[in-house]
């Protein structure tokens, strides 16, 4: 146990905490903030912009336990030290800690450190410095930037279109980018084409070769007669090698991982999404407890846009490929890698093993599966980074049939696999050709013709619009997994096979801004004001500056448009009856889609489905099976959270049930009070969702909030999303998971 006037070490997590803790011995007691202490209020503005957007903070509930504690270890330990993350959100974190415990953020000891390992704690506890206000104020200048377009914005979307509608800075900038491909794959017309292939026998092998020209030129054969014709005379004609081309090239090996290149590569590879990926991430930064050795982090920080490995890391790398694999795969210097993004001002160092010596293998014992095989993604990535060059032989093969028609066949040949060797996923496949010598005469074996059409974009998926999010400049690492997470959240965009399809909803969100409020969501100014934030992290511009010259036109444009637009979508008629009042029904836009309703609302409360040529859609009626509440058929209802069995006589009668296979949006979770059953969505009497255990009555767990699957990083029991803080806290240790944070 620590003496009572150790040193106070303050972090952000309880698992970052224990692993600190273990290197720092008696003298220290390290403690977590739960991320951070203080925030803008969430019932209002909470940014006073007659007074130089000054942004008035407050304690949040769920957080005032924990201020408790750290004032009251504060006056057992007054010497203070701050431990939180390295990048502008744990400067901020420090920040706050100190303001709330009465600290200097001038002569108060900072400490970072881009691994959780002894060597690392030790030597930041050797160099400490302050709080870097300036990473402050750029934190600040996004916080108060986003509150402004959040919370102004949004309403007007609710008088203008319908409530529960949200608009934010980087998010509806995403939408933009997502409704913008799915109109080009819309007007999108397809062209035929027709792909031909010729196994043709030579003297020592067969070769297949590809049409690649017609009298000389790239045209395609793009109709069903041309091909029939290509094809007769390829039968009918031998072909003849015209040119053999031999070229030698060395690939190098990709940098050490980004935060984004993380993000893409295991959403790519794994079939992570953003927000699992970074989930895994931070359980292996924080510490995995691995057997007699204790709880240490595995990786380095994850939150970077350095490509960049330490000395000490690079030296061990060196030894390891030599000692595992002979000097040839060593380049006779350490590959040097130069960060795309010019701000690269995140952290100083790429996403790496703590130490390379700690093998895939060797941690698979300690790691979950989903751990475990990100682990092996970056250890094998940054291993790579530092193993000489891959030698390829590229051989093409040219062939002319009666100088009218060139063929080509490639070969591909690995001459030294370098950096490859320790790659699990291979990113070039041989494909020896025969000997064949120039001039050879080839007899065409068979001649294959295909029907092809060309296809329109794909639409994007959670890696691929990362990967557009970061060439543009939008955003930063850490924001891209809370944007995608409130994207679909919101109802804006859904995943249907892993590709991001916008919805209604989105799509009204988007015109209404694009055409009331394009500056808001334009490429170049959102990118430009990323790059005015990170004047602001190089202390280069007061951030109340940025937000003043953003402000005073975004507030004329609102007023303007409040004054002068009126209702954007109206009701249609139908000319149909309401069947409980007779009034005329109508269609409605909701947050959910459109559905059909009573004009009489609200004084009558009749609505029901429609299908996509909006004719409403009948109830199926569950046969051999009655309301047990009314003695009523029982119907088949959908909602937003899937399907359910619903009394015919609703609203007299409010009875619901789960469908029999229990299906339910929150996927396979076990219940964690009986570990038998699984947690299903439930409605109350009245209607309101809540979470219980499929074994009921059996077994009577029971939530208000929404489990979901990752299990706590902490101590392994139930994340569920808090409803006041709307993200997933866990249920047993109070673990709260500021990944999807807003």
């Amino acid at each position: 146990m620590a003496a009572k006037n150790s040193k106070l070490v303050i972090v952000e997590s309880p698992t970052k905490a224990k692993t600190v803790s273990q290197f720092l011995g008696k003298d220290y007691t390290v403690e977590a903030s739960m991320g951070h202490l203080r925030d803008l209020p969430k019932a209002k503005l909470g940014v006073d912009v007659e007074n130089n957007f000054e942004p008035q903070y407050v304690i949040p509930t769920a957080s005032r336990k924990t201020v408790t504690k750290l004032k009251k270890l504060h006056k057992d330990h007054p010497e203070v030290i701050l431990a939180t993350d390295e990048d502008r959100e744990g400067e901020a974190i420090g920040w706050h800690i100190a303001q709330v415990l009465d600290l200097d953020p001038a002569t108060t000891p900072r400490i970072i450190f881009h691994e959780i390992t002894k060597d690392a704690i030790l030597e930041s506890i050797e160099n400490p410095r302050t709080i870097n206000k300036n990473l402050v104020n750029a934190q600040q200048a996004r916080r108060v930037l986003d509150r402004l377009v959040g919370y102004k914005l949004s309403p007007l979307l609710w008088k203008k279109i319908f409530r529960g509608l949200s608009a934010g800075r980087v998010q509806s900038v995403a939408v933009k980018i997502i409704v913008e491909r799915e109109r080009e794959i819309e007007k999108f017309k397809p062209e035929e084409y027709w792909k031909i292939k010729v196994d043709y026998k030579g003297k020592e092998g067969n070769i297949l070769a590809d049409l690649v020209q017609v009298d000389g030129k790239d045209t395609s054969v793009n109709n069903e007669g041309q091909a029939k014709e290509v094809v007769t005379d390829l039968e009918k004609n031998k072909g003849k090698v015209s040119e053999i081309k031999e070229t030698k090239r060395n690939r190098r090996p990709m940098a050490p991982f980004t935060t984004s290149t993380l993000q893409q590569q295991a959403g790519t590879l794994l079939g992570f999404s953003i927000k699992k990926t970074m989930l895994l991430a931070q359980q292996l930064y924080e510490g995995v407890k691995i057997g007699k050795g204790g709880q240490v982090g595995l990786i380095t920080y994850m939150r970077t846009d350095s490509v960049s490995v330490s000395t000490r890391a690079v030296s061990e790398m060196r030894k390891f490929v030599e000692d595992e694999h002979g000097a040839k795969y060593l380049p006779e210097k350490p590959n040097f890698y130069k960060s795309k993004n010019k701000s690269s001002q995140e952290a100083h160092e790429a996403v790496r093993p703590t130490s390379i010596i700690r093998t895939p293998g060797e941690m698979n014992a300690h790691l979950n599966s989903d751990q475990s095989r990100l682990y092996k993604l970056i250890w094998e990535r940054t291993l790579a980074s530092q193993i000489a060059d891959a030698q390829i032989a590229q051989t093409d093969i040219i062939v002319n049939v009666v100088d009218k028609y060139t063929l080509k066949s490639q070969g591909i040949k690995i001459e030294f696999p370098g950096f490859m060797k320790v790659m699990s996923k291979k990113s070039i496949s041989e494909s020896v050709l025969p000997n064949i010598s120039e001039k050879e005469e080839l007899d065409p074996k068979e001649v294959n013709s295909e029907q092809k059409f060309t296809e329109p974009p794909d639409r994007y998926t959670e890696p691929t619009l990362v990967r557009t999010l970061e060439k543009l400049g939008i955003g930063r690492p850490s924001t891209y997994a809370p944007t995608i997470s409130t994207l679909t959240t919101r109802g804006y965009v859904k995943k249907e096979k892993r590709h991001l399809v916008p919805q209604d909803v989105g799509v009204l969100v988007n015109d209404f801004l694009v055409k009331h409020f394009s500056n808001i969501i334009d490429v170049d100014f959102t990118a430009n004001m990323e790059n005015e934030l990170d004047d602001v992290a190089e202390g280069k511009t007061k951030w109340q500056e940025i937000i003043k010259t953003f402000y005073g036109p975004f507030e004329k444009t609102l007023k303007e448009k409040e004054e002068k637009l009126g209702k954007q979508i109206e009701d249609e008629k139908t000319g149909e009856k309401c069947p409980k009042c007779q009034k005329e029904l109508v269609i409605k836009q909701g947050k959910f889609g459109k559905f059909m309703a009573c004009s009489g609302f609200p004084d009558c409360k009749h609505t029901q489905p429609i299908d996509g040529n909006n004719k409403p859609v009948a109830p199926e009626i569950v046969k051999d099976e009655k309301c047990p509440e009314c003695g009523k058929e029982l119907v088949k209802r959908r909602s937003r959270f899937g399907e359910f069995l619903g009394c015919s006589g609703y609203p007299e009668c409010k009875y619901i049930k789960s469908t029999e296979n229990e299906k339910s949006p929150i996927g396979d979770i076990k219940c964690p009070k009986c570990d038998k059953g699984k947690i299903v969505e439930r409605r109350t009497k009245r209607g309101r969702v809540f979470y219980g255990c499929s074994k009921y009555p059996d077994c009577d767990f029971a939530s208000w909030e929404q489990p979901v699957k990752d299990p706590c990083p902490t101590c392994g029991g139930l994340m569920a999303i808090n409803t006041k803080k709307k993200v997933p806290v866990c249920q047993k240790c109070g673990f709260e998971d500021k990944e999807i944070k807003e």
